[in-house]
Formats: structure tokens, C-alpha cells, sequence
């Protein structure tokens, strides 16, 4: 082996600069250190005037001074905004950093020490001590390049974690809420990080309970693992009740954050999140507790240069059900949402099973056989809602079989049963369903006027589908997401009945859902017959105001038996089943029926006529020829057209079929005399009188809403978000609105009589 020979010369010069260096770095050190007082001071003024020019904040230190080589100890610091409360307020403040990291630039907290804190959020008759914290900064350097989500999530995950102190010792630390109606504080009398260990000790609102949050913490490493729970009795936000209405509280939540890595232009952050014991209740949600025993997920979280997703990887457990969700959010240049969620096939009773608690009463205790298989896709582009894709399906295998029902018989409508209505959650008086009462009606003794005009009102095709029509679903939340507000529903007759005959009237999604789950279990495994679902449809539902069934509701209007219906009353009493107790609102003192249903007979009997249930007709398919029963007219009052029309147009639960449509079409029918010599009798005149001033009003109505609409838009494009946007996309965005604003102008302008 050939040895290297180093010229002494050069040896020599290589071991006198590095002396030299290492002099330079004693002596530079050395100079840092005597000055680092000066240094400290000169930071801490430009961090105070930062914050006093940046955020108008207040920023007082009692004394800042080195203890150690690495050490800062603090006392006395506060923080108060210009004409604000309070904000931040500390005794003593002693942190370290890390020498190595700190020589490349970066500061990472070795050890801190914090007794006496408080920070103090106050939001009183509308003014916030923290609102600067949601103020926009002005950015004069904007480029307009996109904001990359990816790496703004990779950086600020990174920065949070690596300030996060390899120990901690905290002492003392108050945080207080306090707004016009509710206060919170809850004292951390202490929390320590040691050797990655982390425990705490904290007292909510004065003692009422005892919170720790105990676990794992390196977040150098991104290894978390910690739990909140409460000493002796459940973790309670009573402050969320009363802000929301919203009930909630837990055993214990379990928070894990297993990984984060950043490549080819994602952040990918894994973690677990688990519950126990999670009770909830909410107005919305359902009118008993809701408890979820145990729930979790393993996520996988991607962030992308312009998404947010939740991947398919992903799994949530809810007890004996697992189930795959995939979740994106695509920002620009146009909003996306999309979901999807699949079960695969799964053990059916693990379905039933894994309900939380009290979220299907009528299910309850109930017993299964065989698979069951569910899925969810929904993707919807904002920039074409009517393209919104929406499929929902729950699958049974060939051998699925209900073993036992629960709470609920599900055959029980298949016999004589006794149904009680309920008004505004209270109970009315009970009805027979069955022979046995004399009010009761066999299908075949309804008129077919009566069942045809239903159908086609409310569910056109009852006799083939199974309970659901996923394409009106689909249409009524596009119309929902527009008008941003519930407007249109989607409930077959067989979803009313389901409401009817099992459930409570209030509305909450905890109903809804157990509602769609008892239609799937009924007419997916045959347990009633289309013609007996009809039957109890008609008997069952209400009419008007403490009318119910078809026999009460014919003798109430009409003085006639369900069978006797003409196509004009039949009509008519589809057009009440969305808002029975406006019946009575269609009628005018005199009997005829209100000009607001006009629209309405032409539009029902044109589509039963296209499907060969009536003949055509020119007359308003029976529209002058309904008259109230005599002896109901004097309890008719004189109601405003318009106001008539509204009652008539609102719904308690909106179905599938096309509602109240009202409409101006002038009467077109006049006798003989009349036309020879084109006179009109004083009716006529008067009705013509009322139409006319009718119209007015509702001239007048649709200017007010066409002016509304303008100021709406103009708003609306004067203050539009311009975060993470390109010229050319708010360029886009403002047309967008523009053309949206005026495409509603027009349709209010074609409403106009």
C-alpha cells in the first residue's frame, strides 16, 4: 500500500489557521457574550415596536435578563391592545435554547419555566381584546402567485412543533373566556414535560371539575400521544351549550399524531383521533341524548398545492363497523367538494349494533341476519351545481333476513293498528287505523281521481321505486345549495307514511335518517304491499287543521264519500297534503277556490293527462267546478291574495312532487251571450277587479325583490374574497356574479303578471 506523504510546510500552515480560527471564534464569542445584554435589549425593543405598529399592542417587560449561557429569565410581562382588556399577563418567564440550532439560525426551546400566567379573551357588547388576530395584514409585496397549501402546512406544522420545549414546567397558568352571557376559566395549577412525558392538572370554572391531559409529547421527533379526561366524572363544555344549544360531553378523547412528511408537493400528516362515551344533543340533531361508546378514526390527511383531503386509507371505527372515507376539498381555481364512503360488506347485525345510542329509537333491539354493504359518492363543482353528482345505496346480500324487529313492529301497519298524531311534539288524539273504525276507507273506494292526482303530485313513480328516488334527492339539494337554505325536499309517500306511522314531527337528521332506514328495511324486504302502503297513506295522513284520513277529509270539504271525488276536488286535495292546515286558505268566502291554484289544477292535470289518467282539458281540469260544502263557507275569512297564496306555499316536510304553483292566467271561459256581445256578468268584473290588484301587489312585491337582488350583488362582487386569487381569477369570479345576479333579475322580471 503506497503511503501518502504530506509536506510538512503545508502541515504546519494547516494547524496555524486553524488556531487562528479557533481564536477568531473564542474572541468573537467572547464579544457576543459581553454584549449579549445589549443585544437582548435591542431585540426586545424592535419585537415591542413590531407589535405596537403591526397589531396596536401594548408590550411591557418588568426585566429581561441572561441567567446562563443560553437562559433568559423574564418577569412582569403583559400585553394589553389599544382600548382592550387585558390581553396576556405573566410573573415569571425563564426559557433556554439550544446552541447548535441556534448557531444556524433557528431557535428551539430546550427548557421553560412559566409561573403566574394569564391570558384573558374577553368579547364584550361586540368589541374582542384579540380581533387583531383575524385582521388581514397589507401585503405591498403580493405578486399574485398562489398560495401553496402544501408547503404552507408542512412549514407551520414544523414551526409549532419545533417551538414546543423539550421540557416544560408550568405553574399557575389561567386561561378565562368572559362575552355578554357566558364565562370560562380553567387554571393549569400545573403542566410538565419531562423526558417526553407529559401530565397536567387542570382546574375548570373554580373547582366545578378537574381536567388532566396526560401522555406522550416528543415533538421533535413527531411523536404524540396524549388523552383529555376528566377526574371522576365526564370532560363538560357548558360553554358550548350555551353558545350553540349544543350539549356535549366525553369520557376521554385520545389525540395521536404518528407522522408528517412533505414530498413531491403534498403534506402528509397521519394520525389518530378517539372518543369514549361522547354524548351529544342538539335541537338539529335529535330530540333525546345521543351517546357514541366508542368512536375513532386512523386518518390520513394530504395537502396539496390547492386541496385538502382526508385519503381513502383512512378508516373510521364506530364499535363493531368500520368504514373507508375519502373527503376533498379543492380551493381553486374553482371549488370542489367532494365524498365518498364505503363499508364493503359487513356483518348486518354489526350495523345495527354500532348505531349510537338514541339516534334510532325505533330500531333498537333490533335483530339481523346476513351482509350489508354501504356507499356514498357525492362530487360537486361549484361552478355547475346542476351537475352535482350525488349516489347513495345500501346493499343486503341474498341471505339478509330480519330475525327480530325493535322498539318498532315494522308488520304493524300490515293490520288494524292505532296511530297518534302529534302536534308540535305533543300528542293529539289517538285514530284507529282499520275496518274497525268507521271513518276508514278501502283503496279501492278512493276515488282514482284522488290516488292519481296524489301520486302525481307527490310521488309520481310510487309503484316502482323502492322508497327513494335518488334524482329528486339529487335536484333538491341543488336547490337547497342555491338558495342556501332548506326549500325542497325529497320524501316519497312511502317516506311520508314511514313519518307518519313511526316517528315524532320534529325535525332533526337524526329522524330523517332513522326515517330513510325503516323505508329501506320495509320495502327492500317486503313487508308491505305498494297497494297497503297507499291504503294507510290516505287513512293516515292529515287533511286540514284536526282533519285525518281521506273519509274525514271528504266529508269535511266536499259532503261527499272518498269514492265520489271529482278530478277538480281530487286535485285540490293534493295540492293541501305539503301544508293541510292552509286547506281552508284556498277558498274564498264564497266557496270557489283562490286564483293562486289556477297554475296549479293546469299543471297536475296536464301531467296526468301526458300519462293517459285523464283526458286533456282546456278548462282547468276541474278548477271552476270545486265549491266548498255550504255549510263550511261562513267559516272562511276575507285573507289578502297574496297572503292566501303564501300560507298555501309553505310546507312542514317538502316531498318530491312539484308543490303550489301559483299562477295569473286570466279565466277563459265565458257563456254565449257573453262573447256574442262582450259583456261580462259583475262577477266576472269583480274577480277581473281582484286580479288586477292582485297583480299590482305582486308587481310591486317582485320590484322590492329585484332591487334587493341588485344591492345583494353589487355587494357581493364590491367585497369579493380575494385570499390566494390571481387577477385573472377575481376577474372570473366578478363576472361569474355578475351574470348570476342578472340571470335572477330575469327570472323575478318573468315573474311579473
Amino acid at each position: 500500500m503506497r503511503r501518502i506523504h504530506i509536506n510538512p510546510k503545508y502541515a504546519r500552515i494547516a494547524v496555524i489557521s486553524a488556531i487562528i480560527i479557533f481564536v477568531m471564534i473564542l474572541i468573537g464569542g467572547y464579544v457576543a457574550y459581553s454584549k449579549r445584554a445589549d443585544l437582548l435589549q435591542k431585540a426586545i425593543s424592535k419585537a415591542k415596536a413590531k407589535a405596537k405598529s403591526e397589531y396596536n399592542l401594548d408590550v411591557k417587560i418588568g426585566s429581561a435578563q441572561f441567567t446562563g449561557a443560553s437562559t433568559v429569565a423574564f418577569s412582569n410581562i403583559s400585553v394589553v391592545p389599544y382600548q382592550r382588556d387585558s390581553l396576556f399577563s405573566v410573573k415569571t418567564f425563564t426559557v433556554s435554547v439550544k446552541i447548535l440550532p441556534l448557531i444556524f439560525g433557528n431557535i428551539k426551546f430546550s427548557d421553560v419555566v412559566l409561573d403566574d400566567g394569564h391570558l384573558n379573551l374577553t368579547s364584550v357588547k361586540g368589541v374582542k381584546n384579540f380581533d387583531f388576530l383575524f385582521k388581514k395584514k397589507k401585503d405591498t409585496t403580493n405578486t399574485g402567485h398562489k398560495i401553496d397549501l402544501s408547503d404552507v402546512s408542512n412549514k407551520l406544522i414544523n414551526e409549532v412543533l419545533y417551538k414546543i420545549p423539550d421540557n416544560l414546567s408550568l405553574r399557575n397558568f389561567l386561561v378565562s373566556f368572559r362575552d355578554d352571557s357566558t364565562r370560562m376559566k380553567m387554571l393549569a395549577t400545573k403542566a410538565l414535560i419531562n423526558d417526553g412525558k407529559l401530565t397536567s392538572t387542570i382546574k375548570v370554572n373554580d373547582g366545578e371539575s378537574t381536567w388532566h391531559i396526560d401522555g406522550k409529547m416528543i415533538p421533535s421527533d413527531k411523536d404524540i400521544d396524549v388523552k383529555l379526561y376528566a377526574e371522576g366524572k365526564k370532560v363538560e363544555l357548558p360553554i358550548i351549550e350555551k353558545k350553540f344549544k349544543l350539549k356535549l360531553n366525553f369520557d376521554t378523547i385520545t389525540t395521536r399524531l404518528t407522522n408528517v412528511s412533505h414530498s413531491s408537493g403534498e403534506t402528509r400528516i397521519k394520525g389518530y383521533w378517539s372518543v369514549r362515551n361522547l354524548l351529544l344533543n342538539h335541537p338539529g340533531l335529535s330530540t333525546t341524548n345521543i351517546i357514541v361508546p366508542n368512536g375513532a378514526i386512523d386518518a390520513n390527511f394530504v395537502v396539496g398545492e390547492n386541496f385538502v383531503s382526508l385519503d381513502s386509507s383512512s378508516v373510521i371505527h364506530l364499535k363493531k363497523l368500520t368504514a373507508n372515507p375519502f373527503i376533498k376539498y379543492t380551493l381553486n381555481p374553482v371549488k370542489i367538494y367532494e365524498v365518498k364512503i364505503k363499508t364493503g360488506w359487513q356483518n348486518g347485525q354489526d350495523f345495527f349494533d354500532s348505531f349510537p345510542t338514541g339516534m334510532f329509537q325505533s330500531l333498537e333491539g333490533m335483530k339481523v341476519k346476513g351482509k350489508l354493504n354501504y356507499s356514498l359518492n357525492m362530487f360537486l363543482n361549484w361552478a355547475h351545481i346542476d351537475d352535482m353528482v350525488f349516489n347513495s345505496s345500501l346493499q343486503k346480500s341474498n341471505d339478509f333476513k330480519i330475525l327480530q324487529y325493535g322498539k318498532a313492529d315494522l308488520e304493524k301497519l300490515n293490520k288494524t293498528f292505532v296511530y297518534t298524531p302529534y302536534e308540535y311534539d305533543k300528542p293529539m288524539p289517538p285514530h284507529i287505523i282499520g275496518p274497525e273504525n268507521p271513518e276508514f276507507v278501502r283503496l279501492q273506494n278512493i276515488s282514482p281521481h284522488l290516488r292519481n292526482a296524489v301520486m302525481t303530485a307527490e310521488d309520481p313513480s310510487f309503484y316502482t321505486n323502492r322508497g327513494f328516488v335518488d334524482e329528486a334527492i339529487r335536484k333538491s339539494f341543488i336547490t337547497d345549495i342555491k338558495e342556501k337554505r332548506f326549500v325542497r325536499g325529497g320524501s316519497t309517500i312511502s317516506m311520508q307514511l314511514i313519518k307518519n306511522a313511526f316517528l315524532v314531527r320534529s325535525k332533526t337528521l337524526s329522524r330523517k335518517i332513522e326515517e330513510i332506514m325503516i323505508v329501506w328495511l320495509i320495502e327492500n324486504n317486503q313487508i308491505m304491499s305498494k297497494n297497503r302502503m297507499l291504503e294507510v297513506y290516505f287513512n293516515i295522513i292529515e287533511w286540514g287543521r284536526g282533519i285525518y284520513g281521506i273519509g274525514e277529509a271528504a266529508r269535511f270539504y266536499f259532503a261527499k264519500e272518498p269514492s265520489e271525488l271529482t278530478l277538480g276536488e281530487s286535485i285540490f286535495l293534493a295540492s293541501i297534503v305539503p301544508n293541510p292546515k292552509a286547506g281552508l286558505y284556498a277558498f274564498q268566502p264564497d266557496g270557489y277556490l283562490r286564483r293562486g291554484l289556477h297554475g296549479y289544477f293546469n299543471l297536475i292535470g296536464r301531467l296526468m293527462a301526458k300519462k293517459g289518467l285523464t283526458q286533456p282539458d282546456s278548462n282547468a281540469y276541474g278548477f271552476y267546478n270545486v265549491r266548498l260544502r255550504e255549510g263550511l263557507r261562513r267559516e272562511v275569512a276575507p285573507v289578502d291574495t297574496i297572503e292566501a297564496d303564501s300560507l298555501l306555499q309553505q310546507t312542514d316536510d317538502n316531498n318530491i312532487g312539484v308543490g303550489i304553483v301559483p299562477a295569473a292566467e286570466e279565466p277563459k271561459h265565458l257563456n254565449f251571450f257573453q262573447r256574442l256581445f262582450g259583456k261580462k256578468d259583475t262577477a266576472q268584473a269583480n274577480l277581473e277587479k281582484r286580479i288586477e290588484e292582485t297583480n299590482d301587489a305582486i308587481k310591486e312585491r317582485l320590484k322590492k325583490e329585484i332591487e334587493k337582488v341588485k344591492a345583494d350583488y353589487k355587494y357581493r362582487i364590491d367585497n369579493i374574497d380575494t385570499a390566494g386569487k390571481t387577477k385573472k381569477d377575481i376577474k372570473a369570479e366578478k363576472k361569474r356574479l355578475k351574470e348570476e345576479g342578472k340571470q335572477k333579475e330575469k327570472e323575478l322580471k318573468n315573474r311579473m303578471p
